[in-house]
Order: structure tokens, then C-alpha cells, then sequence
């Protein structure tokens, strides 16, 4: 956690110094959450039944248009991950990250905006869950890597008096488990919506 609150601190600061040297339009600070649909992808999970499980981020973000078309946005964000396997006990992965992105976002008409850049991802917890004959079972796990890199890509559309919506799929490259050669990676779509200050 220290890490990323470091993080946090230099990316603001960056903003802030460059956003007082920098561009006319105005940038500034937001919250941003909705719901996360996330599974396992990668070659050692395409024979499973592995499905979409819906979770949930929230976080914040500050923007910063280093011109009239482009900005730069680092954010983080408590964000709900995992799978689950349509199998006999209907097993899932709740895997809880601190995702840490920055992304550029470019604007080509007027409201609408794409986006990509990396991302860092800090796991908070992780546990396995499986139903039994009407109860849940749970255990927590140290299977799963403290950390994930990806890249999200997006589409976004600012609405009127600081609003904004977007959709986003983050692209995990980190093979999540300890001590695995297995190819199984973050993977998931995000629908948001924010509020810029």
C-alpha cells in the first residue's frame, strides 16, 4: 500500500506542476466507479468453463490536457476482479486490486475521447469460494501474485457540467499465479461512470 500511495503522490504532483505550466484547458480532479465484468484469459483456461464475474471500482483520477486534444490521466482505483468456473460447485476467484493506470486520452470530436495506457495492479486480497450443498465455503489464498501489469484501452464521452461515461477493457500481461508456468492473465471489461470537479 505504501507503494502505491507513493505513486499516487509523485503522479499528482506531476499533474499539478505541469497543468500550472502547461495547456489553457482546464483539467482537474474526479471520481470515477461502476462495474467490472472480469475473467481468467490466456491458453491454459480455453478448454474451462470459465465465465464473466461481475464485480465492481471505484476510485479517483486527475486530468491534465497538455493540449486542446489531449490529456493525460493517472487514477487509482479499488477494483473487484476474478472468475468463475460453471462447475459442479460453482467455484470462483475474487481477486482485489489497487489498479494504478495512466492513461492518455486523445479527442477527436468534441465530448468523445479514446484512451490506452499501462497499468500497475497491487493486489489488496484474494480468495476461492465454492458453494456446498446450500453453504459457501471460503478460503483466502496466497497463490496470487502481489502484482499485475496490463494495458487499458477505451472509449469515453464527456456529458455536460463535469460528467463522463466510458467503457474499457483492461489487458492483463502478468501471469497471475506464484510458482506457475501457466498462462492465465487478468482479463475484463469495465463500464464507468465519473464526475470531474
Amino acid at each position: 500500500m505504501k507503494k502505491v500511495l507513493l505513486i499516487l503522490a509523485l503522479g499528482l504532483g506531476a499533474v499539478q506542476l505541469s497543468q500550472a505550466q502547461s495547456s489553457d484547458k482546464p483539467g482537474g480532479f474526479g471520481v470515477r466507479g461502476g462495474a467490472s465484468l472480469f475473467n481468467f484469459g490466456g491458453d491454459d483456461v480455453s478448454e474451462n468453463s470459465y465465465t464473466n464475474r461481475v464485480g465492481f471500482h471505484v476510485g479517483g483520477y486527475a486530468m491534465l490536457f497538455m493540449t486542446d486534444r489531449l490529456a493525460l490521466e493517472p487514477g487509482v482505483y479499488y477494483a473487484v476482479k476474478g472468475t468463475q468456473n460453471d462447475d459442479f460447485v460453482d467455484s470462483r476467484a475474487i481477486l482485489n486490486y489497487v489498479d494504478v493506470p495512466v492513461l492518455f486520452r486523445l479527442y477527436p470530436a468534441e465530448g468523445f475521447n479514446v484512451f490506452a495506457g499501462p497499468q500497475i495492479s497491487f493486489l489488496a486480497n484474494s480468495k476461492f469460494e465454492g458453494d456446498f450443498f446450500g453453504n459457501t465455503i471460503s478460503y483466502d489464498s496466497d497463490a496470487i501474485k502481489e502484482t499485475d501489469f496490463g494495458l487499458v484501452l477505451g472509449l469515453g464521452y464527456n456529458l455536460p457540467k463535469g460528467f463522463n461515461v466510458q467503457a474499457s477493457y483492461d489487458y492483463g500481461f502478468t501471469p497471475i499465479f506464484k510458482d506457475s508456468d501457466a498462462d492465465v492473465y487478468n482479463r475484463g471489461f469495465k463500464l464507468s461512470a465519473g464526475y470531474t470537479f
